[in-house]
């Protein structure tokens, strides 16, 4: 098992990662305060890990509280599931949620943890590639509003990561490739040679080989600890996280929640990116070519939906985070290895983006 920490003064935390991390107990013990304990899971992990969890929760009192699976239920309604299964088993401030499932369980245990009480402890327990990676370090916590993603939430940071690599086994291949594309966005923003790393390896972690496994959420989680570290609150640096995700997010909110995965939407996202620092001159179009190669070995999506029109995403894209005085800025990338957030772009490159996007003539 390996460890890892997240430096953040007196809300540092440690980050196990390993095959079989769910069954030591001694990942979890040391980190619950109190007596009891709160699941928060889904209704497709459940049967296939939360008994194993209790095990390790053994000689703590635990109830469990079983959602819909799906980005579709990352809303107030789940959210106030959460609340009503800690009332009726009069949970006081001394519980700890534990989180067991991919980001959007993460992400509504999180934020209920944050303002159950005031704020209780809660940890993380990720079993997607997706979520292992990325959203279960860091705090940030939210649910989904119709009109944007993650538009509400608090910055929250867990007592620790608990990442198992063997729960990755029972994934869908879909769900796996969504993952690894937020694998690939750390080798874009910050680390060249990871992302030649991925070049060479990226089918072993289609294939799930757990070495392959270990090395690249091991990567992939000191990158985003360093980022959190240095910008917890998303002043700066920690923007670059976000490479893709202005374009995604527009895409995620067209369809629904549900129809695109979280990082399907990213990968088309950074593609779109990619392209436009392209026309701002400051990717080489073999840059671009790489990067496209490596998403499509990756078996991800590198266009948006055929159904969804540049004005489609002027519209949504307007309700990102980093809008600044009415203008949306983007991470885009120097090079591979080096993103930087800007508003500096021509409009007609981006709508020619958007309409390469959507297979439309230019």
């Amino acid at each position: 098992m390996l460890e890892l920490k997240v430096e953040l003064g007196e809300r540092s935390y440690p980050i196990y990662i390993g095959a079989g991390c769910l069954a030591m107990a001694e990942c979890f013990a040391s980190h619950i305060k109190g007596r009891k304990v709160m699941i928060v899971t889904n209704e497709t992990v459940s049967p296939l890990y939360e008994a194993q969890l209790r095990k390790s929760l053994a000689g703590f009192e635990v109830d469990c509280v079983v959602l819909p699976d799906g980005e579709a239920y990352k809303n107030w309604d789940s959210l106030s599931q959460i609340f009503d299964a800690l009332l009726e088993s009069a949970h006081s401030r001394q519980t700890t949620i534990v989180a067991l499932g991919g980001g959007v369980v993460g992400d509504m245990a999180g934020f209920a943890a944050a303002s159950y009480q005031r704020g209780v402890d809660f940890l993380q327990v990720p079993t997607t590639v997706l979520s292992q990676v990325d959203s279960s370090v860091g705090g940030k916590t939210a649910i989904n509003h119709p009109l944007g993603k993650n538009m509400i939430g608090a910055f929250y940071q867990p007592k620790a990561v608990v990442i198992d690599t063997l729960s990755l086994q029972t994934l869908p291949e879909r769900e796996v490739s969504a993952g690894i594309a937020e694998i690939i966005k750390y080798g874009l923003i910050r680390d060249v040679s990871f992302f030649e790393w991925l070049e060479e390896n990226v089918e072993r972690l289609v294939d799930l080989d757990q070495e392959a496994l270990v090395y690249a959420i091991e990567t992939s989680c000191a990158c985003k600890a360093e980022v959190v570290e240095a910008d917890e609150l998303e002043g700066g640096v920690r923007a670059h996280l976000n490479l893709g995700h202005t374009f995604g997010h527009a895409i995620e909110a067209f369809c629904g929640y549900g129809r695109w995965l979280h990082g399907e939407a990213v990968s088309a996202g950074m593609m779109m990116a990619a392209e436009l620092s392209y026309l701002r001159g400051d990717l080489t179009k073999s840059e671009v070519e790489r990067i496209e190669k490596l998403l499509v070995r990756a078996k991800l999506p590198v266009k948006g939906p055929v159904d969804m029109q540049p004005d489609d995403y002027h519209r949504l894209m307007k309700l990102d985070k980093k809008v600044l005085d009415g203008r949306v800025r983007f991470v885009l990338l120097k090079t591979i290895g080096q993103a930087v957030v800007t508003d500096q772009y021509l409009p007609a490159d981006l709508d020619s983006v958007l309409r390469q996007a959507a297979s439309l003539p230019s």
